[in-house]
């Protein structure tokens, strides 16, 4: 008797206790839902961003991104009262 393999998972699963059935069950959903690229997600939330949060980001990308961390770095000891902490990243 030749049985199809949603055939077989079925048996195996019924086999499970009810826990590991759940985890069974969230897994078969998780594949089957349709997943975004990562240029679909950046584009959701960029696009869900106000116009003056958009106006607030840095238009040179990462030309400036050591001296943005830098600053930021030391927003944050001078906000602590500690000029002569260093954190590191």
């Amino acid at each position: 008797m030749h049985m199809d393999l949603s055939q077989v998972v079925a048996e195996k699963m019924q086999t499970l206790p009810i826990e590991k059935q759940q985890k069974v069950l969230e897994f078969v959903e998780d594949l089957a839902e349709t997943r975004q690229t990562i240029w679909e997600k950046i584009d959701e939330r960029v696009s869900n961003l106000s116009a003056e949060t958009l106006e607030k980001l840095p238009t040179d990308g990462a030309e400036n991104l050591d001296r943005l961390r830098f600053d930021a770095n030391n927003e944050k000891t001078r906000r602590a009262g500690n000029s002569h902490a260093r954190q590191s990243f």
